[in-house]
């Protein structure tokens, strides 16, 4: 589908009215992390997933052959067209649910909109996007809750389904697996770049179109190929969530740095246009990271690249890797399990 026209508002730039792009602007991992550390956890029988292991959705089990899975997720605009902005949104928030390896169905909006000084008309088709990209999905919307703000927010709460024999989820990877990466990095830094206004016309429209594809072929095709653990790359960037991985399933995940899909323009705008979270994803992760071999600093950068509505990172056994690559336009090898050594992550250029 097309997810991008015109909106009627006529100059009106989204970005203008955004503190921090996307996903830029969760809050930085280290301060969730104490925040987190100091709550209770889920404790029900019926509860699969919850918070303990840092995964990308709440899996409830409601009978012996289906379970819930619920998300939620809204951001500030990363792109300036209201109806494109609905729509990578949108996008971004149901790919919890494929992250988990289930069937989103049903989803709820959520908006912070200023009463004042912004044509209704954007709300309008912020909304029009949204809707758009779930009926590509699938997905009902089911209507929402708004909030009068300065700052525009857009995203939504997602229920979908899976059956509990069958959740992906961060734990479960095996030295020896591949990781297959699903879309390009560099969202986070054409969004800054493009909030500066100096983001090259091709680049934004690529990094749009990125952000607004689902990613339902990718979790339909890999199904099929015997994942042993999956998330979606978002705001923590490939190595935040790849760590996640790592610890969960008691390995190290070595990540050939080259061999990274990165969208056009992303290379020449990773040294100069850095959003706040990318700054923060390097100070908390970096530790965490073994560096083998001289590497280019701007590729080194789009590691903690937040991205908004970013591709699925899939572990999977490596006699399925050439089938399920050779399905997906753009997914790519980027790297292996092996068992757990000092760091988290090694990087090899």
């Amino acid at each position: 589908m097309d997810t991008a026209r015109s909106s009627g508002a006529g100059a009106f730039r989204l970005t203008d009215r955004a503190r921090a792009a996307g996903c830029a602007g969760k809050l930085g991992p280290a301060d969730l992390s104490r925040v987190l550390a100091t709550l209770p956890a889920p404790s029900h029988p019926d509860v699969l997933v919850g918070t303990a292991t840092a995964d990308d959705a709440g899996v409830f089990r409601i009978a012996p052959d289906l379970a819930l899975v619920q998300t939620v997720d809204f951001f500030s605009p990363i792109v300036d067209d209201p109806f494109q902005f609905g729509a990578v949104a949108a996008a971004n928030a149901i790919s919890d649910v494929y992250a988990m390896g289930g069937e989103p169905r049903t989803a709820l909006n959520i908006v912070c909109f200023p009463q004042r000084d912004v044509p209704m008309e954007v709300l309008g088709e912020i909304l029009r996007g949204g809707i758009d990209k779930a009926a590509e999905a699938g997905v009902v919307v089911l209507g929402g809750h708004t909030f009068n703000d300065e700052e525009i927010k857009f995203g939504m709460a997602v229920t979908g389904v899976v059956h509990p024999d069958r959740v992906w989820r961060n734990v479960g990877a095996r030295p020896g697996d591949a990781l297959v990466l699903t879309k390009a990095l560099g969202t986070g830094v054409i969004a800054t770049a493009l909030k500066a206004g100096v983001a090259p016309e091709a680049a934004v429209a690529e990094s749009a179109r990125s952000m607004a594809r689902l990613n339902r072929e990718a979790a339909e095709v890999a199904l099929a190929h015997g994942v042993t653990a999956a998330t979606d790359v978002t705001g923590f960037g490939l190595i935040g969530h790849a760590a996640a991985i790592a610890r969960q399933s008691g390995l190290t995940l070595e990540i050939e740095l080259n061999t990274l899909p990165l969208l056009p323009g992303a290379l020449e705008l990773a040294l100069t246009h850095q959003a706040g979270g990318l700054k923060s994803n390097r100070a908390e992760f970096e530790p965490m990271v073994e560096y083998g071999g001289r590497a280019e600093e701007a590729r080194r950068v789009l590691l903690y690249d937040p991205q908004t509505s970013g591709g699925l990172l899939l572990l999977v056994p490596e006699p399925e890797t050439a089938a399920l690559v050779a399905k997906l336009a753009g997914a790519r090898v980027v790297g292996r399990a092996r068992s757990a050594g000092p760091r988290l992550i090694v990087v090899r250029s």
